[in-house]
This record gives structure tokens, sequence and C-alpha cells, in this order.
């Protein structure tokens, strides 16, 4: 059964507002042994990158170590799973993503509901995708390549890591608020799908920053617009999609959360801890090297962050009719 998004906006920020004075005893005593962070991807990814930061930052403040633990398959919720099944002690945390939110309404027989059983601590940051198309494209600008998919409906190939990927619903996304007809190529994982896209064997992809701004500088692909509310600075000069396509956004991004009913305090001090880290001027150089702007904020924030998202990517796979695979 599906929380209700005004009671799990209600609880958040219930749970940020409760007196930590009884037990402060405890906040100032975590953590007493080690902490793991499950990732639900394989290592080398944005994902595991992000949390090996905050990881070591949080070993380094907090004087016990922060493990990384890669858990994939499932599309996520595997991982997602065994967070949720952990103590509710602060000694297992999620590296919680944008695939979390999309397989909220993906999947209909999860054992789990996303957002009433997992707690917000923190945001950490958000990546915004490029929207990029092979130099065999005509188009130049978003308004072109509207134009051209429609006067070339179902023959411009739009490739993405696999079906409700983070790639395919920004695509998706897109078409809906567009009215585009673009016919959508999955692949097993955006590497091969890049990969595509550079023989011409794909005509677009919504692809993330860090995979792609090397083949754009090379001038092998080229980038129409940054998916995200602003532009970016390793790309000057490049619009936003919002700026032809009012309201579009679709960024990836990362934060931390807990399994549910983790003492207040313990999410309070992870949350402090986080928004610390995020000022520390070494990790957001190395934010800016992947393209992430931080996410500073408290727990009821990065809860209202999940509740959006999870909102507006329901209604993009209800309309696109996405299954899993």
């Amino acid at each position: 059964m599906k929380l209700p998004r005004r009671k799990f906006l209600h609880l958040a920020a219930g749970a940020a507002a409760l007196p930590l004075a009884p037990h402060a005893a405890r906040a100032q005593a975590y953590p007493a042994r080690p902490v793991r962070i499950v990732v639900v991807v394989a290592a080398g990814g944005g994902n595991d990158i992000v949390a090996r930061l905050i990881g070591q930052f949080l070993s380094e403040q907090l004087g016990q170590s922060f493990i990384i633990e890669n858990r994939p398959g499932a599309g996520g919720n595997i991982g997602t799973e065994a967070v949720v099944r952990a103590p509710a002690d602060g000694y297992t945390l999620l590296l919680v993503a944008g695939a979390n939110t999309i397989n909220a309404t993906l999947y209909e027989k999860l054992s789990f509901n996303f957002i009433s059983d997992i707690a917000p601590v923190a945001g950490i940051g958000s990546v915004p995708n490029l929207i990029v198309v092979h130099p065999s494209v005509p188009a130049k600008t978003v308004s072109e390549l509207i134009a051209y998919a429609k006067a070339n409906p179902g023959k411009l190939n739009m490739a993405s890591g696999g079906i409700g990927t983070p790639q395919h619903v920004a695509g998706e996304l897109f078409k809906m608020m567009t009215g585009s007809n673009i016919f959508h190529v999955p692949y097993r994982g955006a590497a091969p799908a890049l990969t595509d896209l550079l023989g011409g064997q794909v005509q677009m992809m919504f692809a993330t920053m860090p995979a792609s701004i090397e083949y754009v500088r090379a001038g092998r692909l080229r980038p129409l617009a940054v998916t995200g509310n602003r532009p970016s600075e390793m790309l000057n000069g490049v619009p936003t999609v919002s700026e032809t396509v009012p309201g579009f956004e679709a960024s990836a991004w990362y934060g931390i959360g807990a399994p549910k009913n983790t003492p207040a305090e313990i999410v309070d001090r992870l949350n402090k801890e986080i928004n610390a880290a995020l000022a520390d001027p070494k990790i957001l150089a190395r934010l800016s090297e992947l393209g992430a702007s931080p996410i500073v904020g408290s727990p009821a924030d990065f809860g209202k962050l999940i509740a959006d998202e999870t909102e507006k990517w329901a209604k993009v796979i209800k309309f696109a009719g996405i299954r899993p695979e």
C-alpha cells in the first residue's frame, strides 16, 4: 500500500523536529563500530564513487570505518531490501539514488515500500544528464530536435542503459512533454548504448555527464542541452532543456537513507556530518569533477526530494506504460 505523499512529508518533518536532549548520549556514542553503506550497483560507477567519497569523510570525522558494500541485482532492489530488513540502529545505510524512486512504481510487487521503509538522512549531490546526438543528426538545438522527431516519426532512435533506467525514463519524460515520436532502444547497460551511439547505430541518448563529456569535447557527440535546472560549468554555452521545454528536469542524484525507525538523533548526526562534508573544499572539488552540485539540507528536505521524484516518475511510467524486463 502506497504511503500518501503528504503523510510521508509530515512524518519526515516531524522526525526532524524531535528533541535531541534525552538521547544526546546515544548520539555522541555513535558510531561504536564499523558502518556499512550499501550501494546497489557494481563498483566503479557514479553511485559507488560518491558513496566512497562520503564514506571516507565520515570515517575520518567519526573515527569508525564506513565500509562500502556493493549489492547489485534486480535493478537495485536486492541491495535496497537488504537495508530495509537491517536493524534500525544506524549501522546499515543505503546510498539512495534516483533509480529507487523509479522502481517504486516500475515494480508492482516489491516486498517493501521504499518511501515508507527507508528514512531519509541527507542529500549529497545532483548531476545533470546531457541530451547528446550523433553528429549525423541535423538538429543542433532542442527545438530542432523536436521538429526533426515530429517530421520523422519513429525514425529517431534513442539509446538507454535498459528499460526503466534513469536514461530511459528521462527520454520518456521528454517524449511526454514534447509530443515527440522517438523510438527507444534499450541496451544491457549504459556503456554499450554509448558505444552504439558513437558508431551511429542509434542517434541520441540522455547520457550521464561523466560518461559522455569526453566524447563531447572530442567532437564525437553533439550536446544539445543539459537536463538540470541550470547550465553546467563543464559545458559553457550549452543550455538547459527547460529553456525550450519549460518545467523539464531529469538529473541523477544521490543521498543517504537508513532503515525506518532509525533513532532520530543518529539520523540528525549523520545529516550534520554529511552537510559538513558538502562544505569541505576537497569534497566540493571532487563532486565538481563529476559534474555534481551539492544537495545540502535537513532529513525532511531530502525526504521531499524523494517524494517529489517518486511522484514525477510514477506519472511518466504510467503514461509510457513501462514494464520491467
